[in-house]
C-alpha cells in the first residue's frame, strides 16, 4: 500500500525527529549557559548559576582531609599511648631487675660473712680450761698481734710470779702500799695491765689470757720477750 497522509496531519520521518531533538538539546544548553533578560541590549547575557557541582566536590574533598586528619590523630594518638605502656613496662622490668640484683647481692654478702665466719670458727682452735690451755691461747693471740714470747718462758714465769692460780694477789710489796696491788698469773698492775692490754682480750687483770697476752706484750717492749725474763720485772 502506497503512503497516504490524513487531511490536517502531517507524518514524521525519522529525520524529522532527530533534528528535533537536536534543536531541545541545543535550547537546553543555551539556557544553561546565557539568559537574555527583557530589555537587554543584543549580545548582552547574564550569567546562569553555578551547578552545585563544585560545591559537592568541595564538601568530599574537606570531608575526606577531615577523615585523614582524624585517621592521623588516632594514629598518634595509639602510638602515643603505646610509647608510655612500654616506657612503663620497660620502667617495672628495670625495677624488678634492679631489686633481683640488689636481693642476690645480699644473700651473696649474707653467704659470704657466714663462710667467713665459719672459716674463722674453724681457723679458731678450742682450747682447755687450764694453765696449758690460757698459755695456748695466749700465744696464739700473740702470735697475731706480733708479740714474741715461747710456751716455756710464759710457763716459767707464770709459776715463779703465781704458781699457776689466776686469782693470785700480792698485797704487801710497794705497789699494794701504792694502792695498785700486782694482780694475775703474772702479777700485772693495774696501770701496766691498761696500758699493754690488747684488743680482743677481756679487759680484766684477773682473766687468765688477757693477764699472759698484757704482760708479755709489756715484756716485749722493755726486755724484748717474756723469755728474757727471769725474776720480778
Amino acid at each position: 500500500m502506497s503512503a497516504s497522509s490524513t487531511p490536517g496531519h502531517s507524518r514524521l520521518t525519522k529525520a524529522h525527529k532527530l533534528s528535533f531533538a537536536g534543536v531541545a538539546t541545543l535550547g537546553a544548553a543555551a539556557l544553561a549557559f546565557s539568559l537574555v533578560p527583557a530589555g537587554a541590549a543584543e549580545g548582552d547575557t547574564i550569567p546562569a548559576a553555578p551547578v552545585a557541582w563544585t560545591q559537592v566536590v568541595d564538601g568530599a574533598q574537606t570531608k575526606a582531609v577531615q577523615q585523614h586528619l582524624s585517621a592521623q590523630l588516632v594514629v598518634a594518638d595509639k602510638a602515643a599511648k603505646d610509647a608510655a605502656a612500654k616506657a612503663k613496662a620497660d620502667a617495672a622490668a628495670k625495677a624488678k631487675a634492679k631489686a633481683k640484683a640488689d636481693a642476690e647481692a645480699a644473700a651473696k654478702k649474707a653467704r659470704e660473712q657466714k663462710e667467713a665466719a665459719s672459716r674463722s670458727a674453724a681457723r679458731t682452735p678450742v682450747f682447755a680450761n687450764n694453765l696449758d690451755g690460757w698459755i695456748k691461747e695466749a700465744l696464739f693471740i700473740m702470735k697475731k698481734e706480733n708479740i714474741p714470747g715461747s710456751y716455756a718462758g710464759i710457763h716459767r714465769n707464770i709459776m715463779r710470779e703465781s704458781s699457776g692460780n689466776p686469782m693470785a694477789i700480792n698485797n704487801w710489796d710497794i705497789n699494794a702500799q701504792n694502792g695498785i696491788p700486782s694482780k694475775g698469773l703474772l702479777q700485772v698492775i693495774y696501770p701496766t695491765f691498761k696500758a699493754y692490754h690488747v684488743k680482743g682480750t677481756k679487759f680484766d687483770q684477773y682473766d687468765p689470757v688477757a693477764n699472759i697476752v698484757a704482760a708479755c706484750n709489756y715484756a716485749a717492749d722493755r726486755y724484748g720477750s717474756m723469755d728474757n725474763v727471769n725474776s720480778a720485772y
